[in-house]
């Protein structure tokens, strides 16, 4: 049986159906791991699960609850988000483009960096969000760690049985990779 829920997702708060993989399901307020079209997201269950079958297409999968790995990725992923924010704000000022840089969102699996901008970009932007991913990616030195964030570290990664297996480092010292992308 399929569990649908609606979710929370992204910095501008998009809300889409989405569906648990394992069909479990979850109560109102619980954050939650996605696979949406753009990659791995956390998002917050707005709406518990539905049993009835979905009307048009499934914006993504629940792949599990957040566990306590995934906070301590998330802050991360948050530190280089406000500081990417503060790099392109400034890079945009030196170069008095007058762009209104809204938020910057760092996508959970760690490829991705959104810059959102109010109003049409220049297209000096693209330069600079390109720019500003090559130096996330060379002073961090980020690397792949997307795939383990999507499957862990083994078979029940995450889950109450692998714990004691020495499954909870599994998040903790991987790289991320970084990618631009001006949406």
């Amino acid at each position: 049986m399929w569990r649908h829920h609606l979710i929370r997702i992204g910095a501008l708060g998009h809300v889409g159906r989405f569906t648990a993989v394992d069909a479990t399901s979850y109560p109102r307020g619980t954050r939650v791991v996605v696979r949406t079209r753009r990659g791995l997201e956390v998002g917050e269950v707005l709406a518990a699960a539905t049993d009835a079958p979905a009307h048009g297409q499934s914006d993504g999968s629940i792949l599990r609850a957040m566990t306590v790995e995934d906070q301590l990725l998330e802050a991360r992923l948050e530190k280089n988000r406000l500081a990417a924010f503060n790099a392109c704000e400034s890079r945009i000022n030196e170069l008095g483009l007058g762009a209104t840089l809204v938020d910057v969102e760092h996508l959970f699996d760690g490829r991705s960096l959104f810059f959102h901008f109010l109003g049409d970009a220049p297209p000096e932007l693209e330069a600079i969000t390109a720019e500003l991913a090559d130096a996330y990616d060379a002073a961090a030195k980020f690397r792949s760690f997307a795939e383990t964030v999507a499957t862990g570290c083994g078979p029940g990664c995450g889950t109450a049985e692998a714990t004691g297996g020495g499954c909870s480092t599994c998040s903790t010292g991987c790289a991320i990779g970084c990618a631009t992308r001006k949406h």
